[in-house]
């Protein structure tokens, strides 16, 4: 799947897929090495992650690898992502609501459910993610989403999929 997708980015697609099929694997594919985009398609799910300029060689065998259940994420460039989204994270604060809606944007909910789950105007919600976006010096959902999960404000998939299976 490609990261940058017009109506809907691949990461945001990424995490649906596998909320509703988590057996499926997902290899994001871009024409850029982005370190955000490399940790929020990891914490969205995917099993790999590669540039485009790769031969059709390597692209298949990427493909067979993730299709097997291996992943194609190294390790090594997860924990430089994360390292470096945090060292350069902005330091602007957002307010407790805006916190809100971000852990909600960051377990994949639309702005109408965030306004259903908060008890606001889809409106609302849409301006609540925009604030945040722009407090935070950020353009996607993805990078929000990253941005919550780098700092804590809420846990890592892996997390959520274990404490929503024991309520």
């Amino acid at each position: 799947m490609d990261v940058r997708m017009e109506k809907m980015s691949g990461i945001e697609a990424c995490r649906e897929i596998k909320s509703g099929y988590p057996q499926v694997n997902i290899l994001m594919i871009t024409s850029y090495t982005d370190e955000r985009a490399i940790l929020a398609s990891t914490l969205a799910g995917a099993s790999g992650y590669l540039l485009k300029n790769v031969s059709r060689a390597e692209l298949l065998k990427a493909i067979r690898r993730v299709a097997t259940g291996a992943s194609l994420l190294d390790p090594k460039q997860r924990q430089q992502a994360l390292a470096n989204a945090t060292a350069s994270a902005p330091k602007e604060t957002i307010t407790e609501r805006e916190r809100e809606v971000l852990a909600l944007v960051a377990r994949g909910y639309t702005n109408k459910q965030i306004a259903e789950g908060l008890s606001m105007s889809e409106k609302t919600a849409r301006n609540h993610v925009s604030h945040i976006l722009e407090k935070l010096g950020l353009t996607r959902r993805s990078e929000a989403a990253a941005y919550a999960v780098e700092h804590n404000l809420v846990p890592p998939r892996q997390s959520q999929q274990h404490e929503e299976k024991n309520e």
